[in-house]
């Protein structure tokens, strides 16, 4: 029997993974981004430079994480009216790496709703934003009693994402995009079928959906 987690199939699976996960731009007119920061380190491998040992009890770095940090970003988009998740592991989260995350998840004319933070200022999309550092964590823009701009929805999605990764105690940087993958796709179909799972684990699968 096969364990999906070592060696070719685990390689196999999330390259399949990757390669089936949607590209397109969300139908939603109104779409909330953010980005997580996931301690993901060099899980199995030897350290040899005892200047760079094994964190044992949790990646402690404070600020904004990088790949060079182990705490490695997550850029999440998701639709408000769909519920559709585009899920994307980056390197930092700079003004051209959210940018390039952004544009291709939403319409152009899309009102994207974020926080404050200033990698969102080159969106060409009309922007919506939420300063968490003011204390403003939802606002009524329109007057009509509804605080409809926020980024909780997108919030909430972290929650999935970080439960679905404690399952797996510890995943390496370099691995981490195909686990983020396979949760995208438990967040967005919901129900997985036999024909999903041998997607997955067959050689050579090319199909985005």
């Amino acid at each position: 029997m096969y364990n999906l987690y070592s060696g070719t199939v685990f390689e196999r699976t999330h390259s399949n993974a990757e390669a089936m996960c949607s590209p397109s731009a969300l139908p939603d007119g109104v779409v909330e981004t953010d980005e997580m920061f996931q301690n993901a380190g060099e899980k199995g491998d030897r350290h040899r430079d005892a200047s760079d040992p094994p964190c044992r009890r949790g990646n402690k770095r404070k600020g904004r994480g990088t790949y060079a940090t182990d705490r490695r970003p997550v850029g999440g988009t998701i639709g408000r009216v769909s519920g559709t998740v585009r899920l994307r592991v980056t390197d930092r989260t700079d003004k051209e790496t959210l940018t390039a995350h952004v544009h291709p998840f939403s319409h152009p004319a899309a009102i994207v709703y974020t926080d404050a933070w200033c990698g969102y200022n080159d969106l060409k999309r009309t922007p919506a934003i939420v300063c968490h550092s003011d204390g403003d964590w939802a606002r009524d823009a329109d007057g009509d009693g509804f605080c409809e701009i926020h980024t909780n929805t997108i919030e909430g999605v972290w929650t999935t994402v970080r439960n679905f990764l404690r399952l797996f105690r510890g995943v390496h940087k370099k691995f981490l995009s195909g686990y983020i993958d396979l949760c995208e796709f438990a967040l967005n179909i919901k129900t997985i079928t036999t024909e999903f799972i041998s997607q997955l684990v067959q050689p050579n699968t090319c199909i985005r959906s």
